[in-house]
């Protein structure tokens, strides 16, 4: 996704969508990003078509099975049951919660107000390094992720449809 893409969308959108961007482009072996709010929406991702579908641009790609569309029904769930776990045993808030199967790995991390961050990878990827890189996202974009600009993601996801 290019900044042209982003056109209409406030500064501070656009830079969450460079963030996201930066962050595909610099992690070896993900799949797919996504960005979920609290109640379990899709707010931003790193599909090529969920990302012309709100910038208004046209793409002819299909995204594959595991999309950033399923990744975030995948988090949403994945961080209610932890969040329900870590209260239950009295563990404190989630900070991360991976999921390392045969042919691929979950990264969900929290970002802000239950908002979450959800990484689809390679099974053979360096886990430090999406985990770094995933930190560095949820702390230059959780200052940012406001109400508003959870609305305006959402606005932006839902005008495209």
């Amino acid at each position: 996704m290019t900044a042209t893409g982003t056109f209409g969308l406030s500064s501070e959108a656009r830079n969450l969508h460079w963030l996201l961007s930066n962050l595909v482009e610099e992690v070896p072996g993900l799949r797919s990003v996504a960005v979920v709010s609290s109640d379990g929406l899709l707010l931003l991702s790193s599909d090529p078509e969920q990302n012309a579908a709100a910038t208004g641009t046209t793409t002819t790609s299909e995204g594959p099975r595991g999309s950033s569309a399923d990744l975030a029904t995948i988090v949403s769930g994945i961080g209610s049951l932890t969040i329900g776990a870590a209260r239950l045993m009295d563990g404190g808030g989630v900070k991360q919660t991976v999921v390392a199967m045969e042919e691929g790995c979950v990264f969900i991390m929290s970002i802000s107000d239950g908002s979450l961050l959800g990484v689809h990878a390679e099974a053979d990827c360096d886990m430090s390094v999406v985990a770094y890189h995933m930190g560095l996202f949820v702390g230059r974009a959780g200052h940012v992720l406001t109400p508003e600009l959870r609305s305006e993601l959402r606005q932006s996801l839902e005008g495209a449809r």
